[in-house]
């Protein structure tokens, strides 16, 4: 039966709720928002039911967006030694820190996703968090100010406006976090290349964002080319990247994506002795959906015409949505290299069975991201499982702050909004302590190069250095399974119900390459 319109979307929505990145916020509600009804018609494609539950997924990092549309030239950053010595938004007794939450409540009202998520509980956990910390002492004496600020993500003007106001004006800021991934593209070098002001944040793209952004410039999700590296290196050793078969690329038409593609991948490719992949581009724009919508078709055709059986995706996933369309409708599916980049492999997730099974089950990919799926401690966890240590610290100390209702679970979700906000107001206060008593730009960015092996919540370990700005060390493959019938392979809820759909660990946790 075809399933369209906005039941669709939500049903959807509803198997990756566990999202821990503004995925949720910038992906889907950006293509609602810039894309309108064309999404719907998208997803009128003949499929099974769906399934009961949510996957176990997790997000990234990575995190997810419409990317910049920054000229990358020569890096402009410098080192941890050389930032300013500014303590602006630092007083004797207090530390201005903004925290930048997505203000679009009234359309996760309206399409049926914000009882799913613990998206409303963003403000709560913020102060929580920062609370307790300052109960504790706050940061050498000094109290964490935490200046929560509602934007629109869809607004680019209003979103640089912020950042000018953040940056330049009054009050004073010293740091911006952001524990979603929504604060994206060129904004977050708004912030760091031109406000050089601290900025700690989960979106990530190539390492070119970095160079530029440095030393201010922080990512709690992996560098996307470290993630390319890692799917070449992987793909080969695994056998579904051989020199018997073409392979071939998508890639958006954006900056991001191109530098990605001709600065990373490509060479990548190259080094593995793949040299004749074949490259097909697709507009990204959310806005350019009828451009988008042209193209597809075309891609999926010249990729099928050339016997191409292995592609990886370098499309945001306003682009991903018409190619996985077309290639139902072409009757054409090959192996899919998914990643953390665009959170493809997280992406698909929510796309089984409803409406893209065939072309998505089964399909393997790699993350940096932890696998669970209970959303329950440990001791309540049914055969094993159940929240890392990181996460039942988090756990924790929301339970000490925040009695459950009978519309909220009593538990978290191990990867979701509370824990997100949690693991990027630790790891600030970590930096900040580590400054010392004379906290300024420089101090907080030579502290944030000393921090090794943190505990993530929603990756195992962050690690960072002089030259490393993103935390992420480690990446495990996943493949994408629906649980119908219930399989051993798809972890149960702690209340001991299947999933509809999960991950599950093929390949354990291994050093990114690169």
């Amino acid at each position: 039966m075809a399933s369209s319109g906005p039941a669709a979307l939500k049903r959807s929505w509803r198997r990756f709720r566990r999202r821990p990145t503004g995925f949720q916020v910038v992906a889907i509600v950006l293509v609602i928002v810039l894309v309108g009804g064309a999404v719907f018609g998208i997803t009128s494609s003949s499929s099974k039911k769906a399934g009961a539950g949510a996957g176990a997924g997790g997000s990234s990092g990575g995190g997810a967006s419409a990317a910049s549309g920054l000229g990358l030239g020569k890096p402009s950053g410098v080192g941890v030694d050389q930032a300013s010595t500014s303590s602006r938004g630092v007083t004797s007794t207090s530390i201005n820190v903004v925290f930048p939450v997505s203000n679009l409540t009234s359309l996760a009202s309206n399409f049926g996703f914000a009882g799913d998520t613990e998206f409303a509980a963003q403000d709560a956990a913020i102060h929580t968090f920062v609370n307790a910390i300052n109960d504790a002492g706050g940061i050498n004496g000094r109290k964490i100010n935490a200046m929560i600020v509602n934007f629109d993500p869809t607004n680019e003007a209003a979103m640089r406006a912020l950042c000018k106001q953040w940056t330049e004006g009054s009050p004073p800021v010293f740091a911006v976090l952001d524990g979603l991934g929504s604060w994206t593209g060129d904004n977050e070098l708004c912030i760091t290349q031109e406000g050089h002001t601290p900025f700690i944040g989960q979106w990530t793209t190539v390492t070119n964002w970095t160079q530029e952004g440095a030393p201010y410039l922080w990512w709690t999700g992996p560098d996307q080319s470290q993630i390319l590296a890692t799917v070449v290196q992987w793909g080969k050793t695994s056998g579904l990247l051989d020199t018997t078969h073409r392979i071939g690329i998508i890639a958006g038409d954006r900056t991001s994506d191109q530098v990605a593609l001709d600065q990373y991948l490509l060479p990548d490719l190259r080094r593995a002795g793949f040299t004749d992949p074949l490259v097909e581009t697709l507009p990204s724009n959310p806005s350019d959906t009828a451009a988008t919508d042209a193209a597809a078709p075309l891609v999926v055709q010249r990729l099928k015409a050339a016997g191409v059986k292995s592609v990886i995706p370098l499309i945001p996933f306003n682009s991903f949505f018409p190619f996985l369309s077309q290639e139902n409708g072409q009757n054409y599916f090959p192996k899919l290299l998914l990643s953390d980049y665009e959170s493809s492999i997280t992406v698909t997730l929510g796309l089984i069975p409803i409406p893209y099974e065939k072309g998505l089950d089964h399909q393997e990919g790699v993350t940096v991201e932890t696998l669970g799926g209970t959303d329950a401690p440990q001791s309540v966890t049914p055969g094993g499982g159940g929240y890392n240590a990181a996460v039942q610290s988090c756990y924790d100390t929301w339970k000490a702050h925040n009695k459950p209702t009978s519309t909220v679970s009593p538990y978290i979700e191990e990867q979701g909004p509370i824990v997100s906000w949690c693991q990027v107001i630790r790891l600030f206060a970590a930096a900040a302590l580590g400054a010392g008593p004379h906290l300024d730009r420089r101090t907080f960015v030579q502290a944030m190069s000393r921090i090794q092996n943190f505990p993530g919540t929603l990756t195992p370990t962050l690690s960072f250095g002089p030259d490393k700005y993103a935390g992420p060390t480690q990446y495990q493959v996943v493949e994408l399974y629906n649980n119908d019938p219930p399989s051993p392979l798809c972890v149960p809820t702690y209340t001991g119900k299947p999933q509809g759909t999960c991950w599950h660990t093929v390949q354990g946790w291994t050093p990114l390459a690169g």
